[in-house]
């Protein structure tokens, strides 16, 4: 990463904010690809998975952006954000909203299964993706149509596509340490009631 490109942390603070499609393309820009699970023989048996798995979102992970209003940049999804996103993603029942490159609509695909990583509640990344931090957003996506299953190849991995904020990374750090200050001044408060609140304590 160079770093003369800025930084930005993702938010979806307002209401229209959030994922609202989940694209399969060739060049997804986690740059990690999902994984198809075809037919299973077993006793004689044929089980018709047709699914694809992997990861959505992976956390705390910089993304290399370029466009005319920002320029080259990276962009950052946190793991309270993440959780945010996917709360909002099921809440507006957006399982069913699935495109081919961000652009054609895909019949006959959609979202069963979705996981975040949280390693102290047992919930572990797949196989393959060992590295992937807490937070990350992982999901399955059943594909009951026929002409997509057979072009699968054509695509690698999942793409969000939705609305969202961008901050300057840096200020994620000023707003913790202004956090810290107005709670050193809070508990100063309330060891010495004459405390000034507008005085600056000395680190």
């Amino acid at each position: 990463m160079k770093d003369s490109y800025p930084i930005y942390k993702m938010t979806i603070d307002e209401v229209d904010e959030g994922v609202n499609y989940i694209a399969l393309v060739e060049f997804p820009a986690i740059e990690r690809p999902f994984k198809a699970f075809a037919k299973k023989q077993r006793f004689s048996e044929t089980n018709e998975k047709r699914v694809l798995t992997g990861p959505l979102i992976m956390a705390d992970t910089p993304i290399f952006r370029s466009d005319e209003t920002y320029g080259e940049y990276y962009v950052v999804f946190d793991a309270p954000t993440i959780r945010k996103i996917v709360q909002r993603y099921f809440k507006q029942n957006n399982q069913h909203n699935v495109n081919a490159e961000h652009s054609q609509q895909l019949d006959g695909v959609y979202m069963f299964e979705s996981y975040l990583i949280d390693r102290e509640r047992g919930v572990n990344p797949p196989n393959g993706y060992e590295d992937a931090k807490d937070g990350s957003w992982f999901g399955s996506f059943k594909v009951e149509n026929d002409k997509v299953w057979e072009e699968r190849d054509q695509f690698t991995g999942f793409s969000v596509e939705g609305v969202f904020g961008m901050m300057p990374a840096r200020r994620t750090l000023e707003a913790e340490m202004a956090a810290l200050a107005k709670d050193l001044t809070a508990f100063l408060q309330h060891l010495n009631p004459r405390y000034i609140s507008n005085q600056r304590p000395k680190l």
